[in-house]
């Protein structure tokens, strides 16, 4: 029997499954069908339309819609901007000297985000910065370190106008700390440096070559960089020019070099040239210095005016301060007390009066005077400075001998009534500038104290004629000597010559204005009666003679209100004249308040001052000597009067009566 050989089944073929049922047939298998890609692929469809117009919206909006906000977010992240300092101009004297100039300076500034612990790699990386970066630039530690952890910022400006000096401390203690870290690094250390986020900017730094000379005109620039006083701050828009600014791309606090930049050029402030000559300057402040320290004073001014011009050539006070170093200056010594300290004048004042009484033609400079040891007006009774007998004066000796009483008779003569005298001497006065501003616009100038006449009091209509009673700033008293010796008319005061442009051209000052107060004549006769008081032996002046030249001057001791009190306490010393006398070229005004030591008379502590002064202008000047004799007024008067002339004995027939 064979054995069965199993059937090959053929690819493809079905074989039928038994069933146990003989005959069954074979069932037909079950056809497995895909399900459609249709409906899905519409979702995706959907979901990325959606999604793509969502981008679409977006981009709109962010293109078109918010386009300028998100430029102008990304430039201010992009570009970084400064300002560029002008360079603020200088202030010279008449010669071109400089007084005050701007010498280059850097302003120390700081990135905050690179003092971050994660930038820095230190925790308290303000604090030590500011402890390393406090006494180099002499600011308070707190104060730095408070400014390096300010939030939301990438720049801060740490301290400004500092020397090139200042820069080159922090410069290399940063290369120090740098090559430390650099050193920490390799060591794997976290390399700490926290001074690589200071960095500098150019700026400029205001600088008086001469140190406290003439302080008191050229004021002081403050901590921002302006005016902070006198002409600085008077002229302050001029001298400061306009700042300008540069853009520039930026990434990480650092400058992108290849990247665009625009630049607004800064323009330079003016050049001022003033009228004072720094010798002269320095002559007058040396002078009054050391009186003032001699003389145990509050303090002292003196003025030197060209007669001619008005031009100030110099204006000193004592004692003064280094604008350099606003630290050690006191605050009672940093304005310019010449232009806002209003005092009582006394004496120096009587020669309104006497241009009064001569330009109305109620005397000459021979009237006599008969001067009385007392004098009893209204609720007073009224002395001169020193007892005496009677005396017999010309109304040049009146002046001469700085006689109040004189004065007082004097101006009395001015009107039928005392009402009327007050009136006339008032606008004389008021002519001569006292009481009205003098020209020159100098901030915190006082105009002094001058009432109306009607609101004088009883006491004052007698005490104003030789000087107490009104006030004044030492400007308007030099002011009042430089215009009798101007032949009679006032030119106001200057300080400013002219400004000078960055272009270099020169602009002149406005001319000052011109007032006519007195005659020709009557300047001419005040000039020669000035010169009585110096140079005759019975003046009050004499130690203001200058061997060479005529002199005309006075002399002036009045009480003095202490501004502390509001009471007469002390006195107030001054000097006041011209030279040379028969051709006037400068005046020079001194004053000296509340001396506690040695005299406290003018001509004894003024006059000195004066001479000293004015021998040094006269020279400076080349002025020269008089060529000239003295007018030599007579100052007293022989009291008894000359006998009658006796007539001869008669011979012979007389005539019929």
């Amino acid at each position: 029997m064979s054995p069965q050989v199993p059937r090959r089944r053929e690819p493809g073929s079905v074989r039928a499954r038994a069933t146990g049922r003989p005959g069954a047939a074979a069932r037909t298998p079950h056809t497995i069908r895909l399900g459609s890609p249709k409906p899905r692929l519409r979702l995706v469809s959907v979901a990325l339309t959606l999604v793509m117009l969502a981008f679409v919206v977006r981009l709109l909006q962010v293109q078109a819609v918010d386009a300028s906000a998100y430029s102008a977010k990304a430039s201010e992240n992009r570009f970084a901007s400064y300002t560029l300092a002008a360079e603020r101009g200088e202030i010279t004297d008449r010669k071109g000297v400089a007084l005050a100039t701007s010498v280059d300076a850097y302003d120390i500034t700081a990135d905050p985000k690179m003092f971050t612990p994660q930038e820095s790699k230190a925790p308290d990386a303000p604090e030590q910065a500011a402890a390393l970066l406090a006494p180099i630039l002499g600011k308070d530690a707190k104060e730095i370190a408070g400014r390096l952890a300010t939030k939301n910022t990438r720049y801060v400006v740490l301290a400004r106008r500092q020397t090139p000096q200042v820069w080159n401390q922090i410069k290399d203690l940063q290369k120090v700390f740098a090559d430390k870290a650099a050193a920490d690094r390799k060591n794997n250390g976290p390399g700490a440096n926290v001074l690589a986020g200071v960095f500098k900017e150019d700026s400029s730094k205001r600088v008086y070559p001469n140190g406290d000379l003439a302080a008191g005109i050229l004021g002081y620039v403050n901590a921002d960089g302006k005016g902070g006083g006198g002409l600085e701050s008077a002229l302050d828009k001029k001298l400061a020019g306009k700042d300008g600014e540069l853009t520039y791309a930026q990434s990480g606090g650092r400058r992108v070099p290849t990247a665009g930049s625009s630049e607004k050029p800064a323009v330079p402030g003016d050049d001022i040239e003033l009228t004072i000559d720094r010798d002269i300057q320095w002559a007058a402040q040396s002078a009054i210095s050391e009186q003032v320290e001699k003389s145990g004073a509050d303090r002292g001014y003196v003025i030197v005016q060209d007669t001619r011009t008005g031009e100030v050539l110099a204006m000193a006070n004592a004692p003064g301060f280094d604008p350099n170093d606003l630290s050690k200056a006191r605050s009672t010594a940093m304005g310019n007390a010449a232009l806002q300290d209003v005092y009582e004048p006394g004496s120096t004042a009587k020669v309104m009066s006497m241009a009064a009484v001569l330009e109305e033609k109620k005397a000459t400079p021979q009237t006599h005077v008969e001067v009385p040891n007392r004098l009893h007006r209204g609720d007073r009774l009224f002395k001169d400075d020193i007892d005496h007998p009677t005396w017999y004066l010309t109304l040049n000796g009146v002046l001469a001998k700085s006689s109040n009483i004189g004065t007082i008779l004097a101006t009395g003569q001015l009107g039928s009534t005392q009402t009327e005298a007050n009136k006339v001497l008032y606008s004389y006065l008021n002519k001569f500038g006292i009481g009205q501003p003098t020209g020159l616009n100098y901030p915190g100038e006082s105009r002094g104290i001058l009432a109306r006449p009607e609101d004088w009091s009883t006491s004052q209509q007698y005490t104003i004629p030789f000087g107490q009673g009104l006030s004044l700033n030492a400007m308007q008293a030099a002011s009042v000597y430089s215009t009798i010796a101007n032949d009679g008319v006032r030119i106001e005061p200057t300080l400013v010559r002219g400004t000078k442009g960055p272009d270099g051209r020169f602009t002149p000052a406005k001319a000052p204005g011109q007032t006519r107060v007195v005659s020709k004549e009557t300047a001419k006769t005040l000039a020669q009666m000035l010169e009585s008081v110096v140079d005759d032996q019975e003046g009050t002046g004499t130690k203001a003679r200058i061997p060479g030249y005529r002199v005309g001057g006075k002399t002036g001791t009045s009480n003095r209100v202490d501004p502390a009190t509001g009471r007469y306490k002390g006195y107030t010393a001054s000097f006041a004249g011209f030279a040379p006398a028969d051709n006037p070229r400068i005046t020079v005004y001194c004053a000296i308040q509340n001396p506690t030591k040695g005299s406290y008379f003018g001509g004894q502590i003024c006059g000195p001052i004066y001479k000293k002064v004015m021998e040094f202008a006269l020279k400076t000047l080349q002025v020269a000597p008089t060529g000239t004799a003295p007018a030599g007024l007579p100052v007293t008067y022989d009291a008894a009067p000359p006998p009658a002339p006796q007539p001869a004995p008669r011979t012979g027939p007389q005539p019929a009566q």
